[in-house]
C-alpha cells in the first residue's frame, strides 16, 4: 500500500511530523512567518467530525473525500481544490486513502509533533 515515503518526496518527507490528533492522519508540517502549508496522509478512517478553525485552501493529491463546508457537501477527487472560509463549520469522510495538501490561514494550526 502507498504511504508518504514513496508519495511525496525527500525533501517533504523529512519535513517535521504535524500534530493532528485525528486517528489515521499524518502531516508533514511547512511552517511559514504567519501560514502553514500540511502534506496530509489520511487513511480510510471515516469521518472527520465537524469542527471550524481559520482559513484553509486545499487539492486533493490522490484519492477522493467527501466534504461538507456551512451544509453544502461535495466530491473532491485528485487535482480538485476546495476553499473553507473563516469559522465555517466543515467536515470531511475519507473512504479510501488520500493525499492531500492543505494552506492554513493560522500560524498555529499544528504544531510540530515531539
Amino acid at each position: 500500500m502507498e504511504n508518504s515515503e514513496n508519495f511525496f518526496p525527500e525533501f517533504i518527507n523529512n519535513l517535521p511530523d504535524a500534530d493532528i490528533t485525528f486517528k489515521g492522519i499524518k502531516g508533514k508540517l511547512f511552517q511559514g512567518e504567519n501560514h502553514q502549508i500540511v502534506f496530509m496522509e489520511i487513511d480510510a478512517i471515516g469521518e472527520v467530525p465537524p469542527h471550524s478553525h481559520g482559513a484553509q485552501w486545499g487539492v486533493v493529491l490522490k484519492g477522493e473525500m467527501k466534504m461538507t463546508i456551512d451544509g453544502i457537501t461535495k466530491i473532491f477527487r485528485k487535482g480538485d481544490s476546495y476553499y473553507i472560509p473563516t469559522n465555517s463549520l466543515h467536515s470531511a469522510t475519507f473512504k479510501t486513502k488520500a493525499f492531500i495538501m492543505d494552506f492554513f490561514e493560522d500560524k498555529d494550526r499544528y504544531a510540530i509533533k515531539s
